[in-house]
């Protein structure tokens, strides 16, 4: 019989993973999996039992939101042959769900977990040798994901994140940056900026994607350029979402495997929701095809 880790955040959803553990567990079973459950225990937790148990297995399905998905990508990059990987979200945005193409019924993600979904090699990228699924970003608005407190998560989802934004709007400082990538150099002011391999942002599902592949090698960047009042940062996400025209040159897009970021002061990143360091000088690169993660479709 095949083995099965299950790793779940007890936690996310407003605690709905413990409340249909049942179900989900059926699934497995039903499915001919011999299932082995663990509830992580804390921040670090899914990244460790990942790790440390991951080469038990023959699959590895974490439940939870995005950040319990991040977590046992980083747990499972440490392994030198990893185990497929499968995904139940649960968390308030589910940006990976979306990008993933997975359901939000639970038992309908399990299934495709268990053998319904397809294998697929996944790009992962790295920060300062950190890893991440989906984004990594600097500047405006992206504090607020990881200062958002859980219980408000739990409360308003998607709004929680919406009512902390706008509360930081006073402390949006641009940073001036040196961008090197794929041979390539540009320099200049810029208060918002994310490298990216997903269909959805915050909760977001971005407009004319196509380009967007999951396994190419190659991240999509976005840079906006230092605002002069609040109604040019609105412009600025604006353009960002629509992805159509720039905006007097508000924002640059291109794609790139490798890049580094170089400010004469240091800058708070996330990383798929979380906080991803504080340095001056950062490197990103992607991981082609380090992964395979189970799809929808």
């Amino acid at each position: 019989m095949n083995t099965l880790l299950f790793i779940y955040n007890p936690t996310a959803g407003k605690g709905q993973v413990s409340e249909g553990l049942s179900p989900i567990l059926d699934v497995f079973t039903k499915a001919g999996w011999l299932v082995t459950t663990y509830p992580t225990q804390g921040p670090g937790d899914a990244a460790r039992a990942a790790r440390e148990l991951g080469p038990r297995f023959d699959r590895v399905v974490c439940a939870g939101g995005d950040g319990t998905l991040s977590e046992t990508v980083t747990g499972l990059m440490a392994l030198d042959d990893p185990p497929l990987l499968g995904y139940i979200p649960f968390g308030s945005t589910n940006d990976c769900a979306t990008t993933l193409d997975l359901p939000k019924v639970p038992v309908q993600a399990a299934a495709i977990a268990a053998g319904e979904g397809v294998p697929r090699p996944s790009d992962i990228g790295k920060l300062n040798g950190q890893p991440f699924v989906y984004v990594a970003a600097f500047g405006a608005f992206t504090q607020v994901s990881y200062d958002t407190p859980q219980n408000l998560k739990n409360t308003f989802g998607h709004l929680a994140y919406i009512m902390e934004g706008i509360a930081s709007l006073p402390t949006i400082t641009p940073y001036h940056l040196k961008v090197e990538y794929d041979g390539h150099v540009l320099e200049d002011d810029f208060y918002f900026g994310m490298v990216s391999n997903a269909f959805s942002i915050g909760g977001i599902r971005l407009p004319k994607t196509e380009h967007v592949v999951l396994d190419d090698g190659l991240f999509e960047v976005d840079l906006i350029k230092k605002p002069v009042s609040i109604a040019d940062v609105a412009n600025g996400f604006q353009t960002l979402l629509d992805q159509g025209p720039m905006s007097a040159g508000a924002r640059v897009h291109f794609q790139a495997s490798h890049l580094i970021f170089s400010c004469d002061k240091p800058i708070p990143w996330t990383i798929d929701g979380e906080y991803g360091g504080n340095l001056p000088v950062n490197e990103v690169f992607n991981c082609s095809k380090a992964l395979t993660i189970i799809r929808g479709s």
